[in-house]
């Protein structure tokens, strides 16, 4: 399945007095990678909402393996899992600079019409996408 990585520098702010990423922000880095993941599809969350729909996360598992810390370049690996239906699987892998693997991770997102507020099926741009 269609896979991307995503390059991000951990700020001061996001971690706690010993200098190591706080476990919530983690959910933020993956966001971040579902982002670009999209974004390499040529599509953005700003697009998608635009043209009614909404991606909440109904489900997120992390395994926490190593910590990220200040300053550190991550690279968050995103891999979608499945073809979409109405809800949006991925996995994650976060590595640090040296190649250690620092935290896995999954996400479930469901695709919501903004306007009906009801689940819906994937939109056809994005399985059109996919089929490439």
């Amino acid at each position: 399945m269609k896979k991307t990585s995503t390059k991000i520098r951990v700020r001061y702010g996001e971690t706690d007095q010993m200098g190591v990423v706080y476990y919530g922000n983690y959910a933020q880095y993956l966001e971040q990678g579902r982002t670009e993941w999209l974004r390499e599809l040529g599509f953005s969350y700003k697009w998608m909402e635009a043209h009614d729909i909404h991606l909440p996360v109904t489900e997120l598992h992390i395994q926490y393996k190593l910590p990220a810390r200040y300053d550190d370049l991550i690279q968050v690996t995103t891999t979608l899992r499945n073809i979409p239906t109405a809800k949006i699987e991925f996995d994650y892998e976060i590595f640090n600079e040296e190649g250690e693997l620092l935290v896995t991770a999954s996400t479930t997102l469901v695709f919501v019409d903004s306007l009906t507020q009801k689940i819906r099926r994937a939109p056809n741009y994005l399985l059109e996408k996919l089929k490439v």
